[in-house]
């Protein structure tokens, strides 16, 4: 038998995956992370980006993208709060092509710094969901 993690992944608004992981890979701010169970415990800011998780037994991945947000990693849980989550299955290409434009529109109108900052992480967002969207397809045509 596989050795598994219990993994949480909870926005504000609800909660997006409860259940076991064989592996998760997550946005890390320092980069890219991959955890498999009996990792050393770590806590760390995670970026706009996509959390996969395998699942055992599953061919698939859970693909998750979030917008930021913290990650606690332990022995054998793994817990995200993510700032939004949305999984992929659930993912708007056309919402998501929308949000990349205001926020590209907003930055390039931008008047003070919090605005600036406001849209770059609009940006970031949109622009996860979008690779994501991407690694979803290309992930269906193998």
């Amino acid at each position: 038998m596989a050795s598994t993690m219990h993994v949480d992944v909870v926005s504000a608004e609800e909660q997006i995956y409860s259940g076991e992981a064989e592996f998760l890979v997550a946005p890390a701010e320092m980069g890219e992370i991959g955890v498999y169970p009996r990792h050393a415990p770590l806590l760390t800011r995670i970026k706009p980006g996509s959390l996969r998780i395998r699942v055992p037994g599953q061919a698939e991945e859970v693909l998750v993208v979030v917008s930021g947000g913290m990650m606690e990693v332990q022995p054998s849980l793994i817990t995200v709060l993510a700032d939004t989550a949305v999984r992929g299955e659930d993912l708007d290409e056309q919402r998501a092509q929308e949000a990349k434009r205001e926020a590209e529109t907003t930055l390039n109108k931008a008047n003070d710094d919090q605005e600036v900052a406001t849209a770059r992480a609009a940006l970031k967002v949109a622009i996860a969901q979008l690779h994501a969207l991407e690694y979803l397809r290309k992930r269906a045509r193998h």
